[in-house]
């Protein structure tokens, strides 16, 4: 909401706005911290939402004391949702904020603050040493035009969970899992997705249409989106949305509904992010003990899924003060022994594949390591490159939600609507 500004009527009204404009910008910037240097030691303030864990805090008071006096890390906390977290950092950027230094970006905000010449791009010096065994799907996210402008620290993907006293094995198409599910019963059968108008209902979006073999974009102004395969994969998430054994409130279902309906006991399959498996673990014990994870659902028999991907990704503002420091400090922020500080305390995926080699992530994912580093090594980003990724999503949210209204039947409708607004969206037709 934009707040009206009334017209001055006269001198003294004009100075005392003026007088109050100065006094509130004091205030900004003293609440968001001085990047100002201290006895020749840099203050960089990270802009990232309050990840609870501890362990992102704990990497980065180690590298700051690792620094030998170059730098402080200090963090500026976001808020906890991710269209929040980016309009905050919009605004800043937008100004030429000079208090930002070190950014937590989501992996589909690349695109559009390279861009909009927010970013820096990461300097020849470090960039072997910050993609060294990073997984490609990863680093994709983190590059635009093959331009490598943010770092991945952290990374995350979805996995089938699955109730292994009511599960024999499991299922390896969404098809497939509907008809194990319809089996069991809507009592207990029942299948957890995230499908509300968010950007959840993107990433289950993506993942499908990926899974089928297509993709939204075959570059960031070029649609994509091969009729008969999209089609597929429109049909299977209308079947999915329509059956009997789809949860209740899947047109406003998010992760942690999925998560309650699943330690509820109702359900026997979810799709959903590894944080379920200590949360079911603190929450519902009975549950716990029977649950089970596996690789995300495919489309066709016989072609492999493309789960999908999340995570973050550090950048430094252009307008920061202390570039040179704070790209030091992304170097040993994402070194493997902070990532595994991060996986330990927080269950968020290690970015280099041979993190998982170590015998410490087999205690953080029990029984599926190897299922994590297999969904992101062929997890399908969404189409962050683009610097219409918010249009983008918002399109693809019109044209699918609700997922009830996909007719498995007959989904070229909702192809049609899908193809034009994602047409619209990267057209850049104002659906923002």
């Amino acid at each position: 909401m934009r707040e009206q500004a009334g017209k001055p009527s006269d001198a003294m009204g004009r100075r005392v706005i003026s007088v109050l404009a100065v006094v509130a910008m004091v205030i900004v910037v003293a609440a968001c911290g001085s990047s100002d240097d201290k006895n020749g030691r840099a203050t960089l303030n990270w802009f990232i939402f309050n990840e609870p864990s501890g362990g992102v805090q704990a990497a980065a008071k180690k590298c700051s004391a690792a620094s030998n006096g170059a730098y402080d890390i200090k963090f500026q906390y976001l808020p906890s949702q991710a269209d929040a977290q980016r309009e905050q950092l919009v605004r800043r950027l937008g100004a030429k904020d000079d208090t930002l230094d070190l950014l937590g970006l989501d992996v589909v905000w690349t695109g559009e603050f390279a861009n909009a010449g927010w970013i820096e791009p990461v300097p020849a010096s470090i960039r072997s040493d910050v993609t060294q065994n990073v997984f490609r799907s990863v680093l994709n996210t983190a590059r635009v035009e093959n331009k490598l402008y943010a770092v991945p620290i952290w990374s995350n993907t979805q996995l089938l969970w699955y109730r292994k006293d009511r599960v024999k094995q499991a299922p390896k198409t969404w098809a497939e899992m509907v008809k194990m599910a319809e089996q069991i019963g809507p009592a207990k059968g029942q299948i957890q997705v995230q499908a509300n108008k968010y950007e959840g209902l993107v990433v289950w979006a993506n993942a499908m249409i990926a899974s089928a073999g297509t993709s939204f974009l075959s570059a960031p102004d070029k649609i994509a989106l091969d009729p008969r395969r999209t089609q597929a994969a429109l049909a299977a998430m209308g079947t999915m949305a329509r059956s009997p054994v789809a949860a209740p409130n899947i047109d406003t279902s998010t992760e942690d509904t999925a998560r309650l309906g699943f330690e509820s006991g109702s359900s026997s399959f979810m799709i959903n992010y590894p944080f379920v498996y200590p949360s079911a673990k603190s929450n519902a014990p009975a549950v716990f003990k029977q649950i089970a994870a596996a690789k995300y659902p495919g489309i066709t028999d016989g072609q492999p899924s493309k789960p999908p991907l999340g995570g973050i990704n550090v950048a430094v503002s252009s307008y920061s003060k202390h570039k040179a420091a704070a790209f030091a400090a992304i170097k040993c922020l994402v070194q493997p022994e902070n990532q595994l500080t991060i996986a330990k305390a927080g269950g968020l995926p290690p970015v280099r594949s041979d993190v998982y080699d170590r015998p410490a992530i087999n205690g953080i994912y029990p029984g599926f390591a190897d299922i994590i580093r297999t969904s992101i090594r062929d997890a399908a980003p969404r189409p962050s490159e683009s610097p219409a990724y918010q249009d983008l999503s918002l399109a693809i949210q019109d044209a699918l939600h609700p997922a009830t209204g996909i007719d498995p039947k007959n989904p070229q409708k909702t192809y049609n609507d899908l193809k034009d607004k994602v047409q619209q969206a990267i057209d850049r037709k104002g659906l923002l």
